[in-house]
């Protein structure tokens, strides 16, 4: 359609559609540049000059919940919030013309639907005023505000692209669908916990089979079951959603997502990635092991499995399928390695338990790198099998020299996981600060030793942080609401009190637990499933008198085989992105890395020891 043909209507909405995503990421870059400021002034005033700032840790909480949700305003508009989009995908051209339109629907749906309850919260707020700065904390909750309504303007302009007649048959069935439900409310009513199934099981099934974003599926089984069933303002899932989002342990996420991509562009994952390809490159298998060697010291970084990924995968790729590697073999085993790296320190998931679930991120942190090592054991002897037909005739071994010239390069990137490390033991920095260490280290390795400092793409990184960093913290916000929900039906309580009733005691919990997290790591991703289950289960796990750490490397560990495993493991699919092979090609080869994990994940599970031998 030409542009003269296009309503003016439409093209006005285009055009303020582009100017505010324009000040959403100028705005959310200049939060992710302050965020790293003002933490950073907080290590250096209470560690250096013994003086600390009593309202840095404030400030910083204020600017978190506008950069979490003007990053999932940005993520929204560049497709990025988490999605199951395999089934969507298969469905003929013909369907998803009609699908896609339900989906954008549903997310308007539930934006319009919070609008209201996030004004009346704000102005809730307005009377309650901040310790240390002394503002009134509706400023702060206003973000929750300001960022529904930018992104009703989102999904009303995407709507509006539309066919008409696909715009005018979603409205209809959305419509349908909730007329349906408040017709059903008093039936609903009298179903006690049954009425769960439909707005928790179904609904949440049939909006995500439809593509919608994992986020904005749990906002509205929600608020659908408090609207239909419950008397309850709807401005307790403002609230809720605003304590999932605030939790200031949450700030490592954006903080580590930058510096897993200042790590790649300053040059230091390329050092460590040539250091272990010098090392044992030549060998049969080589680049395997490289592969998992880069894989276990950069996810100790980056926090981001799918920054680890898109760090390692475009350096090796090239030199593996030059010596005659397959790529969806390739691919296999970059799902596996993905789901062996999940425990490694800082992944995004430990941050999350110990957040949500009131367990030590230091503890965390320390427990573990042991059983993503017996993971990472597991495939290496996979790959040995699998590598006996490799041609290695163009391997060669480098030279002792220059083993010891990619060893000094490596160095600085390799002291960085032990420098983070040692400033949350030492007392230096928080498990939340610790990252704006590491960035400036980072950065004046860049600058300084590998001369890799590009200033052009610092905006473009910030952007991508706050993108990243709000479709996690969103979908956290939407599952707290929802756990919350659950919580107060009394389900929760009930699946876990059935969880602990398991014969076996505590081996029976940990084999249902296994069972579980695989499913919903699959189907949620790691932070859904824990923000969701987290804070109930592991009281339970206590009870029974498992570690905290231990369990969590279980948990963890479960999740990560379900997130890679196809056909429904969204990180799968990530891995195969990243990788640029059809995931049909990788389907097949993944399972035997992926067994290696699962006997791993049963040897971390039979011996506590792993996991807490450090603590």
């Amino acid at each position: 359609m030409r542009s003269a043909e296009v309503p003016i209507g439409v093209r006005l909405i285009g055009a303020l559609d582009r100017f505010l995503m324009r000040f959403a990421e100028v705005f959310a870059a200049i939060l992710v540049a302050l965020e790293i400021v003002v933490l950073l002034a907080g290590v250096v005033s209470r560690y250096v000059f013994n003086r600390p700032l009593t309202w840095s840790d404030e400030l910083a909480s204020i600017l978190f919940l506008w950069l979490a949700m003007l990053g999932a305003v940005i993520a929204l508009r560049r497709h990025e919030h988490m999605r199951l989009a395999f089934l969507v995908s298969r469905a003929p051209p013909r369907w998803r013309a009609w699908i896609e339109p339900i989906a954008g629907a549903a997310v308007a749906i539930f934006v319009i639907a919070i609008i209201p309850p996030a004004f009346d919260y704000v102005m809730s707020q307005q009377f309650i005023t901040t310790p240390a700065l002394e503002i009134a904390d509706a400023y702060r909750v206003a973000a929750i505000a300001v960022g529904a309504v930018l992104m009703l303007l989102i999904a009303g302009a995407r709507l509006l692209g539309q066919a008409r007649r696909h715009l005018a048959a979603a409205t209809a069935i959305v419509a349908a669908a909730a007329g349906a439900l408040w017709l059903a409310g008093p039936a609903l009513t009298g179903l006690g916990n049954y009425d769960l199934l439909i707005f928790f099981v179904a609904l949440v099934g049939v909006l995500v089979a439809l593509g919608v974003p994992i986020a904005f599926a749990f906002g509205l089984a929600t608020l659908g079951y408090l609207a239909f069933t419950t008397q309850i303002p709807l401005t307790i899932v403002v609230s809720r959603m605003d304590a999932g989002m605030s939790s200031l342990v949450l700030l490592a996420v954006p903080l580590f997502v930058f510096l897993g991509l200042l790590m790649e562009m300053a040059g230091l994952a390329r050092a460590l990635v040539d250091f272990i390809a010098a090392l044992v490159g030549h060998v049969r298998g080589g680049l395997s092991y490289v592969l998992l060697g880069a894989m276990y010291l950069v996810s100790g970084i980056s926090g981001s499995k799918a920054a680890d990924m898109a760090a390692v995968a475009p350096v090796l790729f090239p030199e593996m399928k030059r010596r005659g590697a397959q790529g969806g073999e390739l691919v296999a085993l970059l799902a596996a390695s993905g789901a062996m790296s999940e425990t490694i320190p800082p992944s995004l998931v430990l941050i999350t338990i110990g957040s949500v679930a009131n367990v030590s991120i230091q503890g965390l942190f320390t427990g573990g790198l042991l059983p993503a090592l017996a993971a990472a054991l597991a495939l290496v002897v996979i790959c040995h099998f699998r590598s006996r037909g490799d041609d290695v005739s163009k391997a060669v071994r480098a030279p002792p020299r220059q083993v010891a010239k990619s060893f000094l390069i490596a160095l600085p990137a390799l002291a960085l996981p032990f420098l983070i490390r040692s400033a949350v033991i030492e007392g230096v920095a928080t498990a939340t600060e610790v990252s704006t260490v590491g960035v400036v280290y980072t950065a004046l390795a860049g600058l300084l030793i590998y001369r890799r400092f590009d200033w052009r793409r610092l905006y473009p990184m910030l952007i991508e942080t706050a993108s990243l960093s709000g479709a996690i913290l969103f979908i956290i916000g939407t599952a707290t609401a929802m756990a919350w929900a659950l919580t107060q039906s009394g389900f929760s309580q009930q699946l876990v009190a059935a969880m602990a009733q398991m014969p076996g005691g505590q081996w029976g919990f940990l084999l249902i637990s296994i069972a579980a997290f695989m499913i919903l790591g699959s189907v949620l991703e790691g932070i859904p499933a824990i923000v969701l289950f987290g804070p109930l289960l592991f009281p339970a796990a206590r009870a029974l008198g498992l570690h905290d750490v231990h369990y969590a490397m279980v948990v963890i560990l479960a999740m990560g085989i379900g997130l890679f495993a196809p056909p429904l493991g969204l990180g799968f699919y990530a891995a195969c992105a990243i990788g640029r092979v059809a995931p049909e090609a990788a389907m097949g080869r993944v399972w035997p890395y992926l067994a290696a994990v699962l006997a791993a994940l049963v040897i971390v599970a039979l011996v506590p020891w792993l996991s807490i031998g450090f603590l």
